[in-house]
């Protein structure tokens, strides 16, 4: 497998204020982890800004004109309770937009195999008219109708297994049946949405977990909702909103999951991209709040992209744990 990694420095220059969980850090991490000896044969590609055209065709253009509104040369504005910028911050999502559409052109021209977008602030929550959550602009969504503007893509799927719902991703998604969002979850939780009976115009599929569920309900979830639905939409590409905050160490949730059940999902879906849309898969960096929990769980599910050998999970996880 050829997996090509984007990152930019720009992801250190979003600022946040002192506590606020999407911190410098959390790329920090990541970037270290992915920085060892096992990831020694990762494409590795700076990303580029993202354009406003390809935003547009995600978000309203009065929220895109909020955003850069808001943007300050100094100190911190805030867009919501949760959700702020600082001067960084606009170049930071830019280039996470960048990053997406950018793994989205190399998944098809065939430079890659798949792509994993190393970036922040996180997309999932950022609606077609609003910004919050931490998020700006929703990547996995731009990037999903950038293959479909671009490279003539038919289907998109999205596969969110982040702690929280990606309610900006299901807002966007709606309506269009030529795009499908799935999703694992907590509920209830932050932000509230991701219920059963949300289903769009049939392409919306929500399963959602109970605080204290591990590895064995997750797994049940996306084998008997999840991936028969997306076997089923048969994607010309598969988007991963990649989510490391169901990890039993992070403070924002109460899920339980362990590297080993991202590891196996990484793989499953892998397994249908092969089968539907010749193994084109683009991952975005979503939550993930425990440093050590974001890196393992980081490292496991970029080492499945690399491999995508189910018959090496056990040896992935070893590994990877050494690495930490």
């Amino acid at each position: 497998m050829t997996t090509l990694l984007f990152t930019h420095p720009a992801c250190a220059r979003h600022v946040t204020p002192e506590g606020h969980p999407e911190r410098v850090d959390r790329i920090r991490a990541v970037e270290r982890i992915l920085s060892g000896p096992l990831f020694g044969d990762l494409l590795r590609r700076e990303a580029p800004l993202g354009r406003d055209e390809d935003i547009l065709h995600a978000h309203a253009a009065e929220h895109l004109e909020r955003v850069r509104a808001v943007a300050p040369s100094e100190g911190i504005e805030y867009l919501d309770p949760d959700t702020v910028m600082s001067s960084g911050s606009l170049e930071a999502a830019l280039r996470a937009v960048g990053a997406a559409t950018a793994a989205v052109d190399a998944v098809f021209t065939g430079e890659a195999d798949n792509a994993f977008c190393a970036l922040r602030p996180p997309g999932h929550h950022a609606e077609t008219r609003r910004a919050m959550g931490f998020c700006l602009f929703n990547q996995a969504a731009i990037a999903a109708q950038y293959a479909r503007r671009r490279h003539g893509a038919e289907r998109v799927a999205v596969i969110d297994f982040d702690v929280h719902h990606g309610n900006g991703t299901q807002d966007i998604f709606w309506s269009d049946a030529d795009l499908f969002y799935g999703s694992t979850h907590q509920m209830p939780l932050y932000p509230g949405t991701g219920a059963v009976q949300e289903t769009g115009v049939g392409n919306i599929f929500n399963a959602p977990l109970r605080a204290g569920d591990g590895g064995e309900q997750f797994r049940e979830a996306m084998n008997s909702v999840i991936l028969p639905a997306l076997d089923a939409f048969a994607p010309d590409l598969l988007v991963i909103s990649a989510g490391f905050d169901a990890h039993h160490r992070d403070p924002l949730g109460s899920l339980e999951l362990t590297e080993e059940d991202f590891a196996w999902v990484t793989l499953k879906l892998m397994e249908a991209a092969e089968i539907h849309c010749g193994g084109r898969i683009v991952s975005v960096l979503e939550g993930g709040y425990d440093l050590q929990g974001l890196a393992a769980s980081t490292g496991i599910h970029v080492q499945a992209l690399m491999r995508g050998n189910a018959d090496e999970q056990d040896a992935m996880t070893d590994e990877n744990e050494d690495d930490i």
